[in-house]
């Protein structure tokens, strides 16, 4: 049998395993939420120009705060119920309907948040086409039940579904969005994609289970148990996805989008440290019970290579950021490469944090130590960029994302040197 074959045929047999099948799929719709959006990038910073595509970035980053509110941390909490209640048709109805309930109560503050945008941010007032482009985007990704079907393990139909509908989404900028004064079409074409999958994803969970009609009591509790997740969460958006409305408090659109489309460069890079976690968190926590010294050695390697890779990244990243700036955003988007260059420092900033935080903090169960530097972080971003921002502008706001990154680093490390658990050091549990 030669080796094309044999690889097939090892292919197949892991292709039987749901839990691969299942993260095959949710990488499919990570992709769908983010690689597409990224694809749009050029097209849409040349179409809309500077001012435009600033309006929109700004627009974008309430949806994202939007979706945050909506979601709650049910893509968590409620998983797992239903993979706890899978073999029960009742329980499973009435977890839908009590998740269904809740968000719809959630709406109601989500659409004040919305209606106060239109006020708060110079930029977006009398915009309220973007600002409702942005509450039906987070509405729409909100009602996916993408987390029904994650839970019940039997991804494969509605992944692939978001996949094909936000690809039509994205063809559909690409071929409508024409001038300046569409700017907002982008999210209402997301957000018709996001509609469309949810409601087609809802109808057939609600052909397994039943579907009927929520009960407050239901609603309630459901926003009671999610209420922790959702917490960390926001706390952990105050110094990452608040950035762009921070910025477009106090500086006009174009500014917004050098800051927008520096960022959106920069961050692209950040999702390679996903597998990383997802790989080596449950490996140290099994290590750490086992054999702390294979657990230290293991560590020293997988944080030697995470830095290493991170200040590759950042090396790279500053040197092509005026080629990157020019191919991806376009004339007009100059500014953009001395914020790249500072924002570059992320990307080792990030390695260390989540080698530190995520997969040896959190291996330790030292989750509440955790939460509470990602909590300090939070508030200190947001008080350095309110102080910052009015003054320094967009270069201000780059430095204080980086700054903010370095307290959890800086912190995390602080930690477990007080406790005696840096990884580099012998641990005998």
């Amino acid at each position: 049998m030669g080796l094309t074959p044999r690889l097939w045929a090892k292919v197949g047999r892991a292709w039987q395993s749901p839990t691969l099948r299942n993260l095959f799929y949710l990488y499919a719709v990570q992709a769908a939420n983010y690689l597409f959006p990224l694809v749009t990038l050029p097209y849409l910073a040349r179409v809309l120009g500077p001012e435009g595509f600033g309006k929109l970035a700004l627009a974008q980053a309430l949806s994202q705060y939007l979706y945050i509110v909506l979601e709650y941390g049910f893509s968590l909490s409620a998983t797992r119920e239903v993979a706890r209640w899978r073999d029960r048709p009742e329980a499973l109805q009435s977890i839908l309907g009590g998740v269904l309930g809740a968000r719809a109560l959630l709406s109601l503050p989500a659409a004040g948040i919305a209606l106060l945008a239109l006020y708060l941010f110079p930029p977006l007032q009398g915009e309220s086409g973007l600002i409702w482009g942005g509450f039906l985007l987070a509405l729409g990704i909100s009602l996916s039940p993408v987390w029904f079907f994650q839970g019940m393990e039997r991804m494969g139909a509605v992944a692939l579904m978001e996949f094909f509908v936000r690809l039509l989404a994205t063809l559909g900028v690409f071929f409508l969005v024409r001038s300046p004064a569409q700017v907002a079409w982008p999210l209402y074409l997301q957000a018709l994609a996001s509609l469309a999958v949810g409601f087609v994803g809802l109808a057939w969970a609600a052909s397994w289970v039943g579907l009927r009609w929520p009960r407050f009591g239901e609603a309630w509790t459901w926003l009671k148990r999610g209420f922790g997740l959702f917490f960390f969460r926001a706390v952990v958006s105050l110094y990452t996805t608040a950035n762009v409305l921070l910025v477009g408090l106090f500086l006009p659109p174009a500014q917004v989008a050098l800051y927008a489309g520096a960022e959106k460069l920069t961050k692209a890079l950040i999702p390679m440290w996903e597998p990383f976690n997802r790989l080596f968190l449950p490996r140290f926590s099994h290590l750490l019970e086992k054999s702390p010294r294979e657990a230290t050695w293991l560590a020293q390697r997988v944080g030697g290579m995470m830095l290493l890779l991170g200040l590759a990244a950042a090396g790279v990243l500053t040197y092509a950021s005026p080629l990157l700036v020019r191919l991806l955003l376009g004339p007009g988007y100059e500014g953009a490469v001395p914020l790249m260059r500072i924002l570059a420092w992320l990307l080792p900033l990030v390695a260390l944090s989540n080698f530190l935080g995520i997969q040896w903090m959190l291996a330790q169960k030292m989750d509440r130590p955790f939460n509470a530097i990602i909590f300090a972080a939070g508030l200190l971003n947001v008080a350095l960029a309110l102080l910052v921002v009015p003054r320094y502008g967009a270069l201000g706001m780059a430095w204080v994302v980086v700054l903010s990154e370095a307290w959890v680093t800086g912190a995390v490390l602080a930690y477990l040197w007080w406790r005696g658990r840096l990884p580099w050091r012998p641990y005998e549990g």
